[in-house]
């Protein structure tokens, strides 16, 4: 695996030093690629999902990319079409979702990995979706520090982004850096692979495939041109001044300040001093001082503009321009937006942007503030609440009380994880109350009893950065191992300027290689001790392993079970037994 490693690491300097890589396909042969692909992506919910044959994650084996390896190496491989299923977005629309076989997953992971080693160096900074070491809270921090004084926000989306990139605007990006044929031939047919849907087969003239590993990179680098064409043509055009110049009123406060003290009239002055701290010290329309600011994550971007809204409007028809002309994407011109900085909101990755107008307190005059949206807060509240009062949820009634305080305390904790950074996060008090009550009435159906019964058998309290914060939780007590907790609540609801939400990383760093590959290399099943045509057994979850009496479990669950891990390498005897409900062979003595 390390070998592997040192092979994207040369890939990357070559993108850090600008070179074109003209034999990428043959490092598309290597072994430990696909083995580091598999160690990453293996745990995905999605590798036990089926595509358009029954092929799953299920059954992997150093014999399966071996026979990968050579259909690549003959160009023999043909990609599948993916599975297309709708899934609601919050709008009450429909989003298509791609499912690839797992074959092409992983061969899209390598690519992924080769491609990313080599792009990634080279793309802007200004860029923050689906890369490593940055993700929505990135961005976000850019734009809470750095946007400062900004007079008008452009909310720009992208119709359609992924469904609308053109194939050969695309594959003429990559072959401006990327001269392997082989390659972009088979960039070109996974693109252009299609989908199913209702058991009828659909080409793809356009778009990249919605649910492949590669998709987001692809159009990443799609995009980068428009990345590119702000940072280097829009920024430097409306960036002007090295400061702004100091307000009449201020001035003339100040040299008013000079003459009363040169006179000897000590109270004045004391007067005039207060009132130049109320007093703005900068002109903010000085038409010498220029800014404007970029951010991108995904198909949403956000400018800020220290300027005029003439100039913010010449700003959008460019970028509407540039996107028709050179990218053939459109801006969607209901999220589209103007929005003034201090009078109204911009709507970011979630979040309410605006700027402080604050004349009593100047040092925070012009300063960035990141808000939860009502209507998100309305939205999460909904889901448990009808009629407007909290609910119970008929669907967990089967769970645990541990099962059922850990979902509720998972929800509750992504919801305040992502607006940590809100100056209003206290407001998530309200959802914290509605979802308290909705789990307590689950909980009281359940035992059948009352909420106030089950609220005083599982609250506690808990310690969250120096402040005591009540909490339900679930302790399971085991013999010899610690204790499984599980916890609504005991999170404090102060602001944080830290915030820490990222975009998992493209590969490993200091695990070169895992443990599942290693037990795979060993080549030896783990129930018999055999060596012939060994493979990995994954199931979803341990969860569907668990039922009454562990005695009367296979061996087969009784090892994952011991082990806890949702991966067995056995033989093909053994794993064959297992699908087929037979027993196993049973390991030498």
């Amino acid at each position: 695996m390390r070998n592997a490693e040192t092979l994207l690491d040369i890939i990357g300097n070559r993108g850090i030093k600008g070179s074109n890589l003209e034999d990428v396909y043959r490092q598309l042969f290597n072994p430990e690629l696909y083995l580091m692909g598999y160690g990453r992506i293996y745990r995905n919910a999605g590798a036990m999902t089926k595509g358009i044959n029954q092929e799953t994650v299920d059954g992997m084996s150093l014999a399966k990319i071996n026979d990968l390896i050579e259909a690549i190496r003959y160009e023999r491989h043909r990609w599948t079409p993916v599975r297309r299923v709708l899934i609601p977005k919050s709008n009450g629309k429909m989003r298509p979702l791609g499912i690839p076989t797992w074959t092409d997953k992983l061969l899209q992971e390598v690519i992924r990995s080769i491609l990313n080693a080599y792009y990634e160096p080279q793309f802007s900074e200004y860029s923050h979706g689906f890369r490593p070491g940055r993700g929505c809270h990135t961005a976000l921090d850019k734009i809470r520090h750095t946007w400062t004084g900004t007079k008008w926000f452009i909310e720009g989306d992208i119709e359609g982004c992924f469904d609308n990139i053109d194939h050969p605007i695309l594959l003429s990006a990559i072959r401006e850096k990327i001269q392997d044929n082989r390659f972009i031939r088979l960039l070109k047919d996974l693109i252009e692979a299609g989908y199913v849907e209702e058991w009828k087969y659909n080409p793809t003239h356009s778009g990249t495939p919605q649910g492949g590993i590669v998709s987001p990179l692809l159009a990443n680098i799609y995009l980068d041109k428009l990345d590119k064409f702000v940072e280097q043509t829009l920024i430097p055009e409306f960036t002007k001044g090295t400061g702004r110049r100091q307000s009449k009123a201020y001035t003339s406060i100040k040299h008013k300040i000079r003459w009363r003290k040169a006179t000897g009239q000590i109270d004045e002055e004391k007067s005039l001093r207060k009132s130049l701290k109320t007093t703005k010290a900068t002109d903010s329309f000085d038409p010498n001082y220029r800014r404007l600011r970029y951010v991108r994550y995904a198909d949403d971007f956000l400018l800020g503009l220290i300027g005029s809204r003439d100039e913010a409007e010449a700003i959008k028809d460019r970028l509407k321009t540039i996107l028709r002309d050179n990218l053939k994407l459109e801006l969607s011109e209901e999220k589209t937006l103007i929005t003034h900085a201090r009078t109204e909101r911009a709507r970011f990755l979630g979040y309410e942007i605006s700027v402080k107008n604050d004349d009593t307190r100047r040092r925070l005059n012009g300063s960035v503030t990141l808000r939860i949206p009502s209507k998100v807060l309305r939205e999460k509240c909904q889901r448990y609440t009808q009629e407007g009062k909290p609910s119970r949820r008929t669907e967990l009634l089967q769970n645990s009380d541990f099962d059922i305080i850990a979902t509720y305390g998972a929800e509750y904790r992504g919801v305040v994880e992502y607006y940590k950074a809100a100056e209003n996060l206290w407001h998530l008090n309200k959802l914290r109350w509605v979802m308290e009550t909705s789990m307590l009435k689950t909980l009281a159906m359940k035992f059948k009893t009352t909420s106030s019964a089950m609220s005083h058998k599982y609250r506690s309290v808990d310690v969250d950065r120096g402040e005591l914060v009540k909490s339900f939780t679930v302790t399971i007590r085991r013999e010899g191992k610690p204790p499984l907790l599980a916890r609504f609540g005991g999170i404090s609801l102060k602001r944080t300027k830290v915030t820490a939400i990222l975009d998992g990383p493209t590969r490993s760093i200091n695990n070169p290689r895992n443990e599942l590959i290693k037990r795979l290399l060993a080549d030896r099943c783990e129930l018999c001790g055999s060596n012939e045509d060994v493979e990995v057994h994954h199931i979803r979850g341990l969860k569907d392993l668990k039922k009454p009496g562990r005695r009367e479990m296979p061996a087969w669950k009784q090892r994952m079970c011991a082990f806890r891990r949702k991966t067995l390498v056995l033989c093909k005897y053994c794993h064959d037994a297992i699908h087929k409900g037979r027993p196993t062979r049973i390991a030498p003595a």
